[in-house]
């Protein structure tokens, strides 16, 4: 599941369609810029980038956050956020790409340091280069872990218009 777009998020959703995965994406309504791309299997399109995280946390089993602009560092930032404050489980969340992120993660290291996170903040997500090294992160992630275990079924929100259960081993 991708949010739909073109780039990192296309190559993603063909790396699914090419290794017979279902592919996903919440796309948003912009002006410009976003229109879904043509390795989805199913997408909707949303008018309030809310709704979009909320599915997309949902739905999310590991975030992998790849160089992006401002929605990208949105959706990083409420993931940590909401798993900081133990509003949703710790989930796997990955920060890949360690020379765009660079300076940002430098600023969570400047926010430690001047208090305003915690020093276990920085372990809610991994920072790296490595494909290996994240693909160990997430199949090893207790919550993963937990999932692979045992099949369960999301029930369906009717204010972010769905209709009917997901199970996760269909995502």
């Amino acid at each position: 599941m991708t949010g739909g777009g073109p780039g990192i998020m296309e190559a993603a959703n063909r790396g699914a369609k090419e290794a017979k995965g279902y592919s996903i994406g919440c796309n948003i309504q912009l002006p410009h810029e976003q229109k879904p791309n043509p390795y989805l299997d199913k997408w909707i399109t949303i008018k309030y980038f809310f709704v979009r995280k909320m599915l997309l946390l949902k739905y999310s089993h590991a975030f992998i956050v790849m160089p992006g602009g401002y929605g990208t560092l949105d959706e990083f930032f409420e993931a940590i956020t909401l798993v900081q404050t133990q509003k949703m489980p710790p989930f796997p969340i990955v920060l890949f790409g360690k020379e765009y992120h660079e300076h940002l993660f430098r600023h969570i290291q400047t926010m430690i340091q001047n208090k305003t996170i915690a020093e276990q903040d920085a372990d809610l997500f991994l920072f790296t280069d490595s494909i290996d090294e994240t693909i160990s992160f997430i199949l090893n992630h207790p919550l993963v872990t937990k999932r692979r275990k045992k099949s369960t079924s999301i029930s369906p929100k009717w204010w972010i218009g769905e209709s009917k259960p997901v199970s996760n081993s269909s995502l």
